[in-house]
């Protein structure tokens, strides 16, 4: 199942919260060889990790982390404008509108379900508080992927090429892209929306307030 866990409350998810961080310093830095810091508990973690994001993970049968990724408002710090500003040449994507997704993972181990409902859920989070786009920066590996699950960005810039090229995308808000990816990924609709929904429920406008404040 899905679970939508601010940082603050990360806490109550130990092993959740452990197996993403431990898992992200496996992609990242095992993996794919970025230049990412991980702590003596085998865990990556940065700055954005300290501004309260709201995490979508992944939670297995047996309580394990899955996948998951990382979603900051474009109001405050976000990496498609402090990091990668320059891929689209300086002009900054900054609206209460539009929220950002990094950190996008998967657990080793993983069903190929599991990318297909993360994406998934960036389509609740648009339709749930009102969005009209995700941002997110992407490396050339993640374009099948993304064309697999059913749900591609629109590219606004790039740098590299081939395997190497890095990008920065805008992903629209679309049922029937939700509806698509859903179907690709085998989980209802009405089964993602209790997901949500079960996570925010009537809090759902109070805690987007804390959120992007």
């Amino acid at each position: 199942m899905l679970r939508y866990v601010f940082a603050d409350e990360l806490h109550r998810f130990p092993q959740l919260a452990e197996g993403m961080f431990r898992d992200r310093a496996d992609q990242f830095k095992t993996r794919l060889g970025w230049d990412v810091t991980v702590d003596e508990n085998g865990e990556e973690r940065d700055q954005y990790d300290e501004l309260n994001p709201l995490y979508v993970i992944w939670e297995e049968a047996d309580g394990s982390h899955g996948g998951s990724m990382r979603i900051l408002p474009t109001t405050g710090p976000v990496m498609v404008n402090d990091v990668f500003g320059h891929l689209t040449d300086g002009r900054l994507i900054q609206s209460p509108l539009i929220w950002e997704v990094t950190r996008f993972c998967l657990a080793r181990n993983s069903t190929p379900h599991v990318a297909g409902a993360i994406m998934l859920s960036g389509g609740e989070v648009m339709e749930g508080f009102g969005l009209t786009h995700i941002a997110g920066v992407f490396d050339a590996r993640m374009i099948r992927i993304y064309r697999l699950i059913g749900s591609s960005p629109i590219v606004l810039g790039s740098e590299g090429t081939g395997r190497d090229q890095i990008s920065v995308g805008l992903w629209p808000y679309s049922p029937e892209d939700c509806n698509r990816v859903a179907y690709r990924a085998g989980i209802s609709r009405d089964l993602s929306r209790l997901w949500f929904r079960s996570a925010f429920g009537s809090k759902h406008h109070e805690r987007t307030l804390r959120f992007t404040a």
